[in-house]
């Protein structure tokens, strides 16, 4: 019986394997084995024509925050680089901040509104999502430009007399990104109200708190999680963002995905390109980091 009981936990656990192959698969050769490979060529020299060359070469990583003056050899940081990564953490952090202010406030009403009429509301959340993010930058690019629907009602109001230059500044970046990923922000944050139980809110207007104290002390705490979620959701995308900063941007306001863009094309430096793309990768694992503790510590205190 024991002998028999053995076969047949080493056949349920071969049927195991088999049902599993296909995704193990996947994750090796579609997620790992690119992220192998670029991590290999970051240690390789670069080829004279675009490519690497099979040599070993930590200058990628040096060249990432460090640079070697032409003329007489001496270290300094490489300002190009530091800049692009101050600029992008930097836009990032205001986008999430935005998309925070705007979606809290959008989450929350759609939450108090009756059931059946959450689902229209979301719906209007969710119609973006429905069109090519392209498409959306251009239809922003078209509100803000010089000749656009903005300048042109302000001029028509004699509000200003020339066009505010608006595209191809950080501003314009902001505005594309926070539209292109606000949705990300209202949904986990409407997901986190839903199951709030709003007696608690009455509760805190009986104790005669004011709507600032009931939102300090029993909202934000209570959809914490939610609002950790959608900061991150937003916050890593805005970091490796490619298309908006180049529409909106113009090339004058580079990120790093155009930066990694940049070495794998005009630059011909993989290498670079494999080092720098390594460093994005690690910046959003320690945001991941920073919130799965945080939620971590927020489950730990909600027992």
């Amino acid at each position: 019986m024991a002998a028999q009981a053995t076969t047949q936990d080493q056949a349920a656990t071969r049927r195991r394997w088999l049902l599993l192959a296909p995704a193990l698969t996947i994750l090796i050769f579609a997620a790992s084995g690119p992220l192998l490979i670029t991590l290999v060529y970051s240690f390789l020299a670069p080829g004279a024509f675009g490519g690497v060359e099979w040599e070993f070469s930590t200058d990628a990583w040096f060249n990432v925050i460090l640079q070697r003056d032409i003329f007489d050899d001496t270290l300094g940081w490489s300002d190009a680089h530091l800049s692009i990564f101050w600029r992008s953490v930097k836009l990032s952090l205001m986008t999430t901040l935005v998309c925070l202010i705007l979606g809290f406030p959008t989450a929350y009403f759609i939450a108090t509104r009756p059931k059946s009429q959450r689902e229209l509301w979301m719906l209007l959340i969710i119609i973006p999502f429905w069109t090519n993010l392209l498409i959306r930058t251009f239809a922003i690019l078209e509100l803000i430009r010089n000749e656009g629907t903005v300048n042109t009602v302000l001029i028509g109001l004699g509000v200003i007399d020339e066009p505010i230059q608006m595209l191809f500044t950080e501003f314009a970046i902001i505005i594309g990104m926070v539209y292109v990923y606000l949705p990300l922000m209202v949904l986990p944050i409407y997901a986190s109200m839903e199951r709030l139980n709003f007696s608690l809110v009455e509760a805190g207007y009986d104790l005669y708190a004011t709507r600032f104290q009931v939102l300090r002390r029993v909202i934000l705490p209570l959809v914490k999680p939610g609002v950790i979620a959608g900061s991150i959701l937003v916050f890593v995308p805005s970091l490796g963002a490619y298309v908006t900063p180049r529409v909106m941007g113009g090339g004058n306001q580079l990120m790093i995905g155009n930066l990694i863009e940049l070495q794998f094309g005009q630059g011909r430096n993989w290498p670079l390109g494999a080092a720098l793309s390594i460093t994005l990768l690690a910046i959003v694992m320690v945001a991941l980091i920073i919130y799965v503790r945080a939620v971590g510590d927020e489950e730990v205190r909600h027992g």
